[in-house]
């Protein structure tokens, strides 16, 4: 892409008011953004309205702007990463997304360069879409770990929002699994400028997502963490994979969103159920009870969808970065948040904590006493629904 090709994109879908329908009813009239700008107000107006079309023809003063920054992030990427602008006329645009129903008019990208060929971007043949709340059990947060894990080791590249939680656990188990995948490991779709970090916390994650995989984004850079943005987003997370799998969700979360998005998509969407007493399970709960696979193990994805259970050449090794951290899961003090909501040992208690067993033994019979940690047959616990 030159530099005024990327200047007409840009000014394109800069504009204020114009959307992706707008821009592609303009795009499949005219042919190039270039044509399309050399249009006349009165050609124009024939695709989109007059206060759209008297917008397109006189660009912001911030269009510069834009333009002077993303041809810097675009020619500055620090060794060994690559940075791309994807067009919808773009050949290498995802084939996955073409076949929803909004796909964005520009994407950007960054990631190592291994993903970025001679031929141009390899999209994933297998992929799927992992989501879940922000405020994950333990359980569910180990659970977002190991299914991520096993879907890379099945060469699936796992989706997700890089949000807090389970997107942080899935994005970590696939990096963990992925030093030798023959495709990225897994795709974080943010819904902020690729030049921006959000959550903050997160900032480690981010940078190692990049150094072993590719973030995705379809808003502009300098994009601040908008609140409409993260729904919007969502749709690309569903649309890039053949199917997405909840692991824990409200009853009102993104995630349900996500879930919709993906059904409204064609794809298939899978749940991971949880206690009764969870509220985080409740949303997964209600998904199965509206159709949704109830998964309790990678194989029930890999029967459902077979095409992700296709064996896979591996890719030579990519050595480990040391900023791949854990999942991003927020800490709250006490032992009631370690119990989570499923019954769970002394030793597993243990790894969650850092208390040792008499320590916990005496905080447990505590609870005990108080009615909210039931003491389970061989050597289990369980916290109940009053706590």
């Amino acid at each position: 892409m030159t530099e005024q090709e990327l200047h007409d994109w840009l000014r394109l879908t800069a504009t204020p008011g114009l959307g992706n329908t707008a821009i592609r009813r303009l795009l499949a009239r005219f042919g190039l953004p270039g044509d399309v700008l050399a249009q006349s107000a009165t050609q124009l107006e024939s695709c989109i309205t007059t206060a759209q079309a008297h917008a397109l023809l006189h660009p912001s003063e911030s269009l510069q702007s834009l333009q002077t920054a993303t041809w810097t992030w675009l020619s500055t990427a620090p060794t060994p990463l690559k940075r791309h602008v994807l067009t919808l006329g773009d050949a290498d645009y995802p084939p996955a997304l073409l076949e929803t129903a909004d796909p964005p008019v520009l994407l950007y990208i960054t990631g190592h360069a291994r993903w970025f060929g001679a031929q141009g971007l390899a999209w994933p043949r297998k992929a799927l879409a992992m989501v879940g709340s922000r405020n994950p059990t333990p359980q569910g947060a180990q659970n977002a770990r190991a299914f991520a894990q096993a879907l890379v080791r099945q060469g699936v590249t796992v989706v997700s929002g890089l949000a807090l939680g389970i997107d942080a656990a899935a994005h970590a188990g696939a990096l963990e699994a992925g030093t030798a995948a023959a495709q990225p490991p897994t795709i974080a779709v943010i819904g902020t400028g690729i030049d921006r970090v959000y959550p903050r916390t997160n900032h480690a994650l981010t940078t190692a997502i990049a150094e072993q995989g590719w973030i995705v984004s379809e808003y502009h850079l300098g994009t601040p963490p908008l609140a409409q943005n993260f729904p919007k987003r969502n749709r690309l997370i569903s649309g890039l994979a053949s199917g997405t799998l909840v692991v824990e969700a409200a009853t009102a979360s993104g995630s349900l969103v996500t879930a919709r998005m993906a059904s409204e998509q064609g794809r298939e969407v899978f749940a991971i159920p949880g206690s009764i007493h969870a509220p985080q399970s409740k949303g997964c709960h209600a998904l199965i009870r509206q159709g949704a696979k109830l998964v309790e193990s990678v194989e029930d994805i890999l029967e459902e969808l077979p095409a992700l259970g296709a064996a896979t050449p591996a890719a030579p090794a990519m050595p480990a970065t040391e900023t791949t951290p854990g999942p991003a899961v927020p800490e709250e003090p006490g032992l009631l948040q370690a119990l989570g909501f499923d019954p769970v040992d002394l030793d597993t208690l243990c790894s969650r904590t850092g208390i040792d067993i008499a320590s916990l033994q005496i905080q447990l019979l505590e609870l005990e006493l108080k009615g909210q940690v039931a003491r389970l047959p061989g050597g289990l616990f369980q916290r109940l629904a009053a706590s």
